[in-house]
Order: C-alpha cells, then structure tokens, then sequence
C-alpha cells in the first residue's frame, strides 16, 4: 500500500511544494521557453512528474504508471470525446452550408459591426455552451465561429478564452460548485445540498464582478481604443444584464440554471438595444478588418426560413441538454460504469488524509456532454437532410458520421496533448505533489484569505477543470479556514468559492484549454499561452483581493 506524505522531501512542507511545481515549470518553460509543441511538453512533464512521484514521493514507480493510465484513460473519455463532438458538431453546420448564414445573421443583429457580433458569440453563446456543456465545448465551438466573421486567429483565440471566464463557476449546469458541497458534507446529502447552496450565493458576489467587465474587455481586444469608444454602449448592456441575472440566479433562483437564464437574459437585452441604438465607425472599423462596407441590403437575401435553419442546430443542442441535464440526469447517470482502477483501487493508493484520491474510473457513455453532442449534430443533419432549397444545402447524415472520423484525425495531436496532460495530473494527485502544494498554502495564517483563490487556480491550470480543482482543494479549503483562527469569524464556505473562482480565472491557462483554442484558431499553443498569461494573472491577482475584503471590511455583505 502507498499513502502520499505532504512534506517527503527532508521533512519540509515548503522545500516539497517547491519539489512538486517542478512537473508544472518542465510544462510550461518547454511549452513557452523552448517552443516546443504542445503534446512534447506535456510528455516531457509527465516524465517529470513521474521522476518526483518515485524518487521524492517514494511512490513505487508501477503505481505511478498506473496513476498515469488512468489519467490518460479520463483524458481520452471523456474529455477528448466531448471537444472532439464539440468540434464536429459546428463542422456539420460547415459542411452543410448553413455557417455562413449564421454569420450573416449576426451580421445583421449587429448591424455590420463584428465586435458586438464576436461579443455576442463569445460571451452570451459561449456562456450557454459553458452552463450546459463545458469541458472546453465553448472555445471549441465560438472560435471557429468568431473566426468566420472575420477576426484574426490570434484576437479569436483570446476573445474566446477570456469569455469563457465569465461562466465556468456555474459550467455544465453549476457542477463546480455541486463538486464542491459534496466534497466537504462527509456524504451527507442535504449538508450537501445546502453548502453548495451557500457556495453558489457567494461566487454570485464575486463571479458578477469580473462579468460586467469582461464585454468591453472583448471590444478593446477586438479594436484597442476605438472599439471601446464605439460599442461601449451594448457593451455594458451585455455585461451588465449578465451580471445582475447571474447574482439573482444565484442567491435566489436554482443556482444549477444560473448561466443558462443569466446568457439568454444577456443576448436578449443586446437584441433589444440593437433595434434602437446603430454602431458607429461601422464602415471604417470592416476597412480595418478587410471586410467590405456594411450594407443591409445584402442580407435581403437571408430569409426567415434559412435564418431558422442557421439557427436549428443550436436550438437543438440546448433543448438535448436542457432534457438530459434538466430532466433525465438521473436515469442516465444510472447507467454509468463505475471501474476500479486495475493495481491501484482498493486502498493501494491513498492521499495524505489516508483517503482514496479517486482511482475509480466512471466510464458515463450515456451522461457525458459528448454523447449530448453527438445526438444534437445527429439530430441537426437529419433536420438538414429533409430541408435542402433547390439543391443547396445539401445533407445527409452519412455524411455527417463520415465528418467524425475527419474531425477525430485532424485533432489527433491536441487530443495526445489532453490525454498526457491529465496523466500528469493524475500522477501528482496520486503521489501527492498537489496537495503539498496546497498544504502549504494553507499554513499562511490570516493571509490565507487573500492566497486562498491561488489553490483554485493551480488546480484549474494543472487539471483543466474547475470541477477537479474543487475535488482536490475543496476539502483542504474548508479544514484549514476551520482550523484558522485568524479566520474564526468567516464561513468557511467563502473559501470553498474562493477555490472555485481561482479556477474560473486559472481556466484559460489550463494545457487543456490552450489545446483546444490552438485546434480551432491554428495557432501555436505557445503564442496564445504568452496571450492569455497576463489577463488570467491580472483576475487573479484581482480575485486575492477581492477574497480578502470579504473576509475583513465586506464580510457583512455576504449571504
């Protein structure tokens, strides 16, 4: 039996933290330092892990290749499968013809002005992919999207990532936070229930904050200053009317649904503004993109019924998603399969809380987003297949199923990438570099408030999820603010949305994420990481602060 220790390394909780970060540095200083591709530095810091794991964590090295596979298992289903369906499902609006009608008509709504169009996709969109789906299906799916209107890779890339900052907290129907309760309620489900509650309430004091910002952050990526002067205007439309639906959802509605009301809430309001308020500079800011003059006449030819069928397929993903999510999660999760992980399940690899880290693999065929997916593109090429207008649009659903495997072969190497990346994760949960790292985090006294959301974004960073990162630190969040007395007078709960808004902002650093942005924009994992940095350390460091006040001068405000 191996049971990881927090401070292997001469005895020394902080030598061993900065011991266990060596795996993270080899990933990112091969990925930005050398330049290699993504999936050479992910196997270069597997091997590094793996080299800490057996030498520092005295973890018997087959029990680290086994924490490998079944990091390398999780990676390629589910989390492959769904970015994989994701991707495919917007190819099968490619292939059929019907994208570029989904172009024009936010090309419309937007009155000819492409950044209230890509703020539209990325933020309002996005969000709703991200309440329902995650897993990396927003940046997938809304990049190639962004890309058609016109917009750099580059600027895409980014656009994408910073907006789906916005409703990770409350992803794939709010499971973070669900996460997050379950993991401190010692199995008891209304204590369950209840904390994710209280959790959902604070992150809807916090996660507003950043949201309200995020849309005009989009229109100065997107045109610098200009962009800023011009469309501020539904630019904060957007983002407020997000915002404000997202703290209400939250404190006062089912916090699961909180992203999907607080998105349509957002396009709606946006919809609106735009019948009374025309954008400015429209003509010169398309000159500047290389597009041709705006001219309404134009989309005369896009006519309801093709407006309709640009729009089928995602109004058939949302309604598989709201029914699966919503309505059936039950009957199919019941159908999961739940597998021990063959030589180290069983209590013959436990964490530094003599707990079992997770070596039961959930092989969910039916309750994955993926599976969603790949019946709402089944269902959008049927729909196809049975409306064609004179030979265009022409759609079958063989040739659907034919896009899978083209798809699945183009991203070949980001799917490696994803699979190594959660094998490295799993070999540092497993052997315990992680939670050294967060140990030692937590023994920072009443500055802990304020480091508190770093926990969060390194779990995020290294797993690609918030989920997982609340499964990691939650626990550790909750036991240390308890046993704080610096912090006897705040609910611990703070910090349990302390963790999962460090990995909201940690999202767009995660290997995986950057995987995923690269395979839909082309380009280098490298280059967008050197982008994404600044802006996801900047809310960080936003974030620590934030914390801080609501555990001091703000803590009356919360619930």
């Amino acid at each position: 039996m191996f049971q990881a220790e927090l401070a292997p390394i001469a005895g020394n909780l902080g030598l061993s933290a900065l011991i266990a970060c060596v795996p993270l540095l080899t990933f990112f200083i091969m990925l930005m330092g050398v330049k290699a591709k993504a999936h050479i530095s992910a196997a270069v810091a597997l091997v590094a892990a793996i080299l800490v794991a057996v030498i520092g964590w005295k973890m018997p090295a087959g029990y680290a290749l086994l924490s490998a596979t079944q990091g390398a298992a999780f990676g390629a289903f589910p989390i492959a499968y769904i970015i994989i369906m994701a991707v495919w499902f917007y190819a099968v609006t490619q292939v059929s013809g019907r994208s570029e009608d989904l172009r024009r008509f936010f090309d419309k709504v937007g009155n000819g002005d492409i950044r209230i169009q890509a703020m539209m996709i990325a933020f309002c969109f996005g969000g709703l992919l991200e309440a329902l789906a995650g897993f990396g299906a927003p940046i997938a799916v809304t990049a190639t999207m962004i890309l058609a209107l016109g917009v750099s890779a580059p600027r895409a890339a980014l656009v994408v990532m910073l907006a789906n900052t916005a409703p990770v907290a409350y992803g794939a129907v709010a499971t973070p936070i669900t996460t997050a309760g379950n993991m401190v309620a010692g199995g008891d489900a209304a204590v369950a229930a209840e904390t994710a509650q209280h959790v959902a309430a604070i992150v809807g004091h916090q996660a507003p904050v950043f949201a309200v910002i995020i849309p005009l952050l989009i229109m100065i990526i997107l045109d610098g200053k200009k962009g800023a002067r011009d469309c501020w205007a539904p630019a904060l439309v957007c983002g407020v009317s997000f915002a404000a639906t997202q703290w209400w959802c939250s404190n006062h509605f089912a916090y699961e649904l909180t992203d999907v009301i607080a998105t349509l809430v957002s396009l709606a309001c946006v919809v609106v503004f735009m019948r009374f308020w025309k954008p400015k500079n429209v003509d010169e800011m398309r000159a500047r993109f290389g597009l041709d003059p705006y001219s309404a006449d134009a989309h005369s030819e896009l006519t309801a019924n093709r407006t309709i069928m640009a729009l089928v397929p995602y109004a058939i993903v949302v309604a598989v998603f709201a029914v699966c999510k919503l309505g059936i999660p039950k009957l199919l999760s019941a159908t999961d399969i739940k597998i021990p992980w063959p030589g180290i399940s069983g209590g013959v690899v436990l964490n530094a809380m003599g707990k079992d880290p997770g070596t039961t693999f959930t092989l969910n065929l039916l309750s994955t987003p993926g599976t969603m997916l790949l019946v709402a593109g089944l269902l959008s090429a049927l729909v196809y297949s049975l409306y064609t207008e004179n030979g265009r649009y022409a759609m079958t659903v063989g040739a659907a199923v034919r896009q899978i495997g083209k798809t699945a072969y183009g991203m070949r190497l980001s799917s490696l990438t994803i699979v190594l990346v959660l094998s490295l994760a799993y070999v540092m949960n497993f052997s315990g570099q992680t939670l050294s790292i967060g140990e030692f985090l937590a023994g920072s006294g009443a500055a802990f408030a304020v480091i508190s959301p770093i926990l969060g974004w390194v779990g995020t960073a290294v797993t690609g999820s918030d989920t997982s990162a609340n499964a990691l630190f939650s626990g550790l969040q909750h036991s240390a603010a308890t046993a704080n007395p610096a912090l006897a007078n705040v609910t611990p709960d703070l910090f349990l949305a302390s963790n999962t808004m460090g990995g909201v902002v940690g999202k767009m650093i995660s290997p995986q994420s950057l995987a995923i942005a690269a395979v839909a924009t082309g380009e280098k994992e490298s280059d967008i990481m050197k982008m994404v940095l600044p802006w996801s350390i900047a809310f960080l460091l936003g974030l620590c602060v934030l914390v801080g006040l609501q555990a001091t001068v703000l803590a009356p405000t919360l619930p």
